[in-house]
């Protein structure tokens, strides 16, 4: 079993994966997007078939407040989205897909400032954070999924 981790960007996708026993999140790369994250789908299906991704992890980006605002609706949107593609995906012979991966969002409020937090702490210098900061929000995402999963009664949004 492989899960993956997505933190949704204007400028990047960033992408996480975990390891086969799903205990620990490493960084799998980022996609470029240019302000619309739309434009990753067709690669992250390709990543859920390349990896055989048994489970996806999306960030949803609340309010401080806990509320829903314009990014999270845009998250949910890109979720559906990308399940609709999975299921398109599983039904085209070219295509390894088996089955459709179980989709889950994901609180993601403050993981842009842990994820830089933890870059500091690497000592990766400021300038490289830019094009490393989304895959490691990926990371934290998928690593509070894969940390929840010991304690369900803490997930689901």
């Amino acid at each position: 079993m492989v899960w993956l981790g997505i933190d949704l960007g204007d400028a990047r996708v960033g992408l996480a994966l975990s390891d086969p026993g799903i205990t620990l999140a490493h960084p799998a790369g980022n996609i470029q997007v240019y302000g619309d994250s739309f434009r990753a789908l067709d690669e992250v299906v390709d990543v859920i078939e390349d990896e055989s991704v048994d489970h996806v992890v999306v960030g949803l980006p609340l309010l401080l407040s806990g509320e829903e605002g314009k990014s999270a609706k845009k998250a949910r949107r890109w979720t559906v989205n990308l399940e609709k593609r999975l299921r398109v995906a599983v039904d085209d012979e070219n295509y390894a897909l088996k089955e459709v991966p179980s989709i889950e969002l994901v609180d993601e409020r403050l993981t842009t400032v842990t994820a830089h937090h933890q870059l500091f702490d690497a000592q990766v210098g400021g300038r490289k954070h830019r094009p490393m900061v989304d895959q490691q929000s990926a990371v934290v995402i998928l690593q509070t999924a894969i940390d929840r999963r010991e304690r369900p009664e803490e997930r689901g949004l």
